[in-house]
């Protein structure tokens, strides 16, 4: 009976650190019913995300954003991708005098972060997408898991937030957004939905040290949105055409991972660097 009880106790405790929410996952891609993984990134290996994978964004891209994107920042240990926000101070290699755009006018980089994709390598259409990660909350901190498709102009391209965090109308809070293009130049039609970081944090106040499960549902007919199983957002595709008349989420799409900082992200509190943003896993079920 005794040995009963402990092989009890140890199957239990074996359970306990599988599933520890503020540690990566060592279980297996569970089994999802009638779909077959056809991609699964564990990050299971010391380095560099693999390079048949992923490429890296480089310099300054997007949103006025503050940070620098540079290929460092981003490494893999302990089952995890880790990217890290950090401070800088080295000159813009880009720096224009006098110029009017804002990527080569700021002739010092003052941050730095990492954006991995998966364009031109890997990208799918429609199935079950599961992202594991923990993200940073602190001031200036804006991760993000997004899809965008090829081959057209952002947005007509589409783009579909699994997740993102950052500051909107001065408050924190976790969002899961689909887009597309509507008349004229980069003039995005927006499906949104955001939720209060403090309402996440009223059910659960160590909610933002743990890891969760980001997952989308992309049907012919669906874009479906969780977090933790519980849905945030469902989008029908029956409404998301472009002004030309071309739905974008109805072709593949890649995956992108990246830590912004600043712009929605807030104005960073320079004393809590480095800012961190760790993901257990990326699959995907068809």
């Amino acid at each position: 009976m005794k040995n009963h009880i402990l092989i009890l106790f140890l199957s239990f405790a074996t359970l306990a650190i599988a599933v520890n929410p503020y540690k990566p996952t060592n279980k297996l891609p569970k089994v999802v019913d009638g779909k077959k993984l056809v991609f699964s990134e564990e990050f299971n290996y010391t380095g560099k995300p693999d390079s048949t994978i992923w490429n890296y964004e480089q310099g300054f891209k997007r949103n006025h954003e503050l940070q620098w994107y540079q290929s460092d920042n981003a490494t893999c240990s302990d089952g995890r991708l880790l990217i890290e926000g950090r401070k800088a101070d080295f000159p813009n290699p880009n720096f224009v005098a006098d110029s009017k755009d804002w990527r080569t006018n700021r002739d010092f980089v003052r941050y730095t972060a990492s954006s991995i994709t998966t364009a031109n390598k890997k990208q799918w259409l429609y199935g079950r997408f599961e992202v594991r990660a923990r993200i940073d909350t602190t001031m200036g901190s804006w991760p993000a898991i997004w899809l965008l498709g090829s081959g057209r102009e952002w947005p007509a391209c589409g783009e579909i937030d699994m997740m993102e965090f950052y500051r909107h109308e001065g408050k924190a809070k976790v969002l899961a957004n689909v887009a597309w293009a509507g008349k004229g130049r980069h003039n995005p039609i927006w499906d949104n939905y955001r939720k209060p970081l403090s309402e996440l944090l009223a059910k659960d106040k160590k909610w933002a040290q743990k890891y969760h499960v980001w997952r989308m549902d992309w049907t012919p007919t669906e874009i479906r949105l969780y977090v933790d199983d519980v849905l945030y957002n469902s989008t029908v595709l029956s409404k998301t055409i472009n002004a030309d008349g071309s739905n974008p989420f109805t072709e593949p799409m890649y995956f992108l991972l990246n830590l912004a900082l600043g712009s929605n992200g807030g104005t960073p509190d320079d004393g809590k660097f480095p800012i961190t943003y760790e993901v257990d896993y990326v699959r995907v079920y068809q």
